[in-house]
């Protein structure tokens, strides 16, 4: 007697073909050049840029196909302590899907647990960068410096996009920015087109390093070609 749990006819041969075409297609996260942790602020004032974050991510991806391929880890705080750091993925659908599902919820910032937890991950394997996209601070600016310096000895340049215009914030990223030797760039609330550029620009860093985000910059110019005069004068 045949099993219940055996299906009731083979897989037709243009089914199985069909499958493997789409597996073939997936982005594969062993063969991905490049590493970049992706990290937001998820306390209750963000959720638009979560949100305008979420529907621009797969531009990282697509800029950094044509240099080899980019890998992604997301990370997030929010809430009462709650952090949250992913499994590393080379599909913008994945990562999409997983940024769909948090919603901002009040708290305090956590960036320099979001420092020590790259600088872990550098230790471990290669990380190309670290993005971080938030508005406010409102921890120790000794503590998030010392952070700073351990991401910088394994070379992970910290890309610091600031959101809106707090002054105290602004000084503890740009000196993690100075740190690191990465950049510090500010976007107002809204400007979707500025953080896409942005985030395009850290993918590009992290998969092709200054030479390809210096070869981008000179095609596109704007945003690309600030950051690329940024990271060349460090």
């Amino acid at each position: 007697m045949a099993s219940d749990n055996l299906p009731a006819k083979p897989s037709a041969k243009q089914d199985i073909d069909a499958f493997l075409g789409r597996a073939a297609k997936l982005p594969s996260l062993a063969l991905a050049k490049g590493r970049l942790i992706f990290a937001i602020d998820a306390t209750m004032s963000r959720q638009p840029t979560w949100t305008k974050a979420t529907a621009i991510q797969s531009d990282m991806f697509e800029v950094a196909q044509a240099i080899g391929g980019l890998a992604v880890q997301l990370v997030y705080f929010r809430g009462r302590g709650e952090f949250r750091a992913s499994d590393w993925t080379a599909s913008p659908t994945v990562l999409a899907n997983r940024m769909r599902d948090v919603r901002c919820s009040s708290g305090f910032t956590q960036l320099c647990r979001v420092l020590s937890h790259a600088a872990a991950e550098a230790s471990r394997t290669k990380v190309g960068a670290l993005v971080y996209v938030g508005d406010a601070f409102e921890e120790s600016a000794d503590e998030a410096a010392a952070e700073a310096g351990r991401l910088a000895l394994l070379g992970v340049p910290a890309f610091m996009f600031h959101e809106g215009d707090d002054p105290h914030a602004g000084a503890v990223f740009r000196d993690i920015a100075r740190l690191t030797k990465g950049v510090y760039a500010r976007f107002d609330s809204g400007a979707a087109k500025h953080l896409r550029d942005l985030l395009m620009a850290a993918a590009i860093y992290a998969t092709g390093g200054a030479v390809a985000l210096r070869e981008h910059a000179k095609k596109q110019g704007g945003e690309f070609l600030r950051i690329a005069d940024q990271m060349e004068r460090k």
